[in-house]
């Protein structure tokens, strides 16, 4: 695009304001906003050159998400989570060692790190109007994260089961696939009805953890057991730490009702071509911690005796 040919960085946003005004963009999409100073710069840019600005934001800025993670006290939060439900009243919520570990996988992240004060950027701008998507957790083909590769090396591996915390096994989080969640991005891109609006996106139901390893076994062709256990029976490489009493649903009825969205690509046939690109590009290191199948064994073989 014509903007990546000219930036080398972030910083060299406002620098090139007289080029932007040459472009006249009528909406402008931040897909990498780490920080209130960055979506700061990128309003001050802008503001009397683009007509709308979209922000991708994350799901992450809810309460219920601090609370989940030991970064926010008090009660859980009810869910579905709607875009006024409460927010964290912790800033900046990831220890330097948790921020470093992100920044390998996203390099786009800064130290400043928080979609907060991104969002207060985005929409307090009296000249400048903005919208922010908050994105759930994405998966599909290009995942950094690699989501489903865990889970699908185990069945591509003929384990004979897959074990999972019972309290996790109950977990219900956001998602999103990767083509869905890019027709959303469009969608609220080219619809006037956006402006100055939140957006939850991400599908319209979510699953537990256990109901998603059972289709990505569907979609992988794995005859394998999934077994629940009690925390403490569980290997020390697969114990889950976060409290999973307070669940990360949300709704996105207000994208739906709005802007008329719906999936471009139905759940079945996204979870199919994520299998798919996993087993083509599975990640490379693989941290061979994470498949001590051994120990994996020890607590499988009570259940279904020795594999």
């Amino acid at each position: 695009s014509p903007v990546n040919a000219i930036l080398g960085s972030r910083d060299d946003l406002p620098s090139h304001r007289a080029v932007f005004a040459r472009l006249q963009p009528a909406v402008v999409i931040d897909a990498i906003l780490s920080s209130g100073r960055q979506a700061t710069t990128l309003m001050d840019t802008f503001r009397g050159i683009a007509g709308r600005v979209v922000a991708l934001g994350s799901q992450d800025v809810y309460r219920a998400h601090g609370i989940l993670h030991g970064f926010d006290d008090g009660p859980l939060q009810p869910v579905p989570l709607t875009e006024d439900s409460d927010l964290r009243t912790h800033l900046n919520p990831y220890p330097p060692a948790t921020l470093q570990s992100l920044q390998a996988v996203f390099p786009w992240l800064d130290d400043e790190y928080d979609k907060i004060p991104v969002e207060r950027a985005i929409l307090g701008d009296k000249d400048l109007p903005g919208t922010v998507l908050r994105l759930p957790m994405v998966y599909g083909p290009g995942d950094p994260l690699h989501r489903f590769f865990p889970t699908l090396k185990r069945m591509d591996d003929a384990r004979p089961a897959i074990l999972m915390q019972e309290d996790a096994a109950s977990w219900r989080g956001p998602r999103g696939y990767v083509e869905n969640v890019a027709a959303a991005i469009a969608l609220a891109a080219t619809s006037p009805l956006a402006s100055e609006r939140i957006y939850n996106v991400g599908e319209p139901q979510a699953f537990t953890e256990f109901e998603w390893t059972l289709k990505i076994a569907h979609a992988a062709g794995w005859q394998g057991q999934i077994l629940t256990l009690p925390k403490d029976a569980m290997p020390a490489h697969l114990r889950v730490l976060y409290n999973s009493a307070q669940h990360w649903s949300v709704s996105t009825q207000r994208i739906r009702e709005e802007l008329h969205f719906t999936e471009p690509v139905p759940l079945d046939a996204a979870i199919a071509r994520t299998v798919a690109w996993e087993r083509a590009n599975p990640p490379s290191p693989v941290n061979p911690a994470q498949f001590d199948y051994a120990a994996e064994d020890v607590s499988i073989a009570p259940v279904i005796g020795r594999p």
